[in-house]
């Protein structure tokens, strides 16, 4: 099926009324999870995971994306009004943007986030549209060896991309392999890591550990958080940019939509990394960067362009490769996991009513969060005024109708209370929550691959080397992995030779 035919399809699937009330439905609450500082895309998908059990995978899939898109345009809300970021992506917004609000063009920066953001996102989409299906047909060719390698490639990648020592991520990795691992071995028969409980016969419960992480751990993370809000006062008069602003932002825009989508295909952190990227592009290539940090609206432009970009190039290593990019993507991967859907190059092939459909959608979800942002920044400051005291028992509430809903076990509470503090712990101790999701949800396919490899290669390991992409994935990881380190071994040379 080519991309004309597959595009018709989506639509089909995307204009029926259930997609059309869920897609609305996802980009509303990503907007709104976007606005409100504290809570984030993430934490918003791990509570919504259990709502898309009952649903079709499209359906479910339709309402998780909309929710990871839709929080890319809330986040600029947030960060030019108040100078707090809704998410990571839009940590750079803040620097010119609330400089602009301060200088009563507010409107201007609002406005210009959200037209950046829109013409982004709809080039990444066809971009998706155009790229997803040849990829996927490429990578057909893949053998388990293949992707073995392309996995402990992104693995490393995404280890080397986080925040925190190199150390660190590869501890928080290796522990979620060895969860992701718990259960019945496929092969063998033999429970293993069960620790002789019968609730870990099927492995760990994806909604439970992905909940815990981010929901509860969450709540108590920002609870010790004495973060204050001084939101622009007064009222927010012109919205849409004049000829001169539109003029700035056109080229930023379009070098920031590039930039984002080939970014996002990385592991890693996609929209963070595209959108400090492309501030640091415009600053550098501007012929007044001493604007920047003072209201440049091409500081606002740029990043916010990248960031959408970003977050629709990610959905291609998801659905054609089966490796999420980053940890949203990584419970998304999780969703169509507990959906009896497994991506890769096949998703097309055996599923493209449900790829097809995403991406209809994704095209419908960008006019809806255009519609949606304009005309309601009036009522997303309003909602900036509610105290976190009062957002945190609803997220609690919400976190044990989740996983009691779907487990039925009180068991399952006490397990995410349990990973609920070790989020915390980690976060507190400078760990990041992303190779630790990456490495549980790609942890089981890992070892499946490199069983496989073997069987295929008679147990002998030099089956990895031996076929060029397996050896230049493995190449790259290795040299990816020796870079990160070097920094940490001159500082510890630096220290023996001081102490000596």
């Amino acid at each position: 099926m080519d991309s004309c035919h597959g595009i018709l399809l989506g639509f089909q699937v995307a204009f029926q009324p259930v997609n059309l009330m869920y897609c609305f439905a996802g980009v509303f609450l990503g907007t709104l999870i976007g606005v409100l500082p504290g809570i984030g895309p993430a934490t918003a998908i791990a509570l919504l995971l259990p709502a898309t059990t009952g649903v079709s995978p499209a359906t479910g899939i339709i309402l998780l994306a909309g929710i990871y898109y839709g929080s890319m345009y809330g986040g600029s809300t947030t960060s030019i009004l108040v100078n707090i970021p809704g998410e990571a992506a839009s940590i750079v917004t803040c620097i010119d943007g609330h400089q602009m609000a301060r200088q009563g063009r507010a409107g201007p920066a609002l406005g210009i986030a959200a037209i950046g953001s829109f013409i982004a996102g709809t080039l990444g989409i066809v971009l998706l549209s155009l790229v997803a299906a040849p990829l996927a047909r490429a990578a057909l060719a893949f053998g388990p060896a293949e992707y073995f390698s392309l996995m402990v490639l992104g693995l490393v990648l995404v280890s080397c991309l986080s925040s925190g020592s190199l150390v660190n991520a590869l501890l928080t990795t290796s522990l979620g392999i060895v969860i992701g691992l718990m259960g019945i071995d496929a092969m063998s028969g033999v429970p293993r890591f069960t620790f002789d409980a019968p609730q870990f016969i099927d492995g760990m419960d994806v909604i439970t550990l992905i909940v815990g992480l981010f929901g509860v751990s969450e709540v108590l993370f920002n609870l010790e958080q004495n973060v204050t809000r001084s939101i622009i006062e007064g009222k927010i008069q012109r919205i849409l940019p004049n000829l001169a602003e539109w003029r700035a932002s056109r080229w930023p825009i379009a070098r920031g939509s590039a930039l984002g989508f080939l970014l996002g295909l990385l592991p890693g952190g996609g929209g963070v990394i595209a959108s400090f990227a492309s501030y640091a592009v415009e600053k550098r290539i501007s012929a007044t960067p001493e604007r920047f940090g003072h209201g440049a609206i091409e500081g606002v432009a740029g990043p916010e362009a990248a960031n959408n970009a970003a977050a629709s190039s990610a959905f291609i290593p998801l659905l054609t490769l089966g490796i999420p990019p980053n940890v949203i993507l990584g419970i998304l991967l999780g969703a169509l996991i507990v959906q009896g859907v497994a991506p890769g190059p096949l998703l097309i092939a055996n599923n493209p009513a449900l790829f097809w459909g995403v991406v209809a959608s994704m095209y419908i979800g960008n006019v809806m969060l255009l519609v949606l942002n304009l005309p309601l920044i009036g009522i997303w400051v309003q909602l900036l005024r509610i105290p976190y005291g009062v957002l945190f028992p609803l997220i609690l509430m919400f976190c044990v109708i989740g996983v009691y809903g779907t487990t039925g076990s009180v068991f399952f509470l006490y397990l995410m209370a349990g990973f609920g503090l070790l989020g915390y712990l980690l976060r507190r101790t400078g760990h990041d929550l992303a190779p630790l999701v990456l490495g549980f949800v790609l942890g089981p396919l890992l070892e499946v691959h490199l069983r496989r490899s073997l069987i295929a290669g008679e147990g002998d390991w030099s089956f990895f080397v031996t076929r060029p992409i397996s050896a230049a994935c493995l190449a790259a990881a290795l040299l990816l992995g020796i870079g990160a380190a070097l920094p940490a071994l001159k500082r510890w040379r630096k220290t023996t030779l001081v102490e000596d």
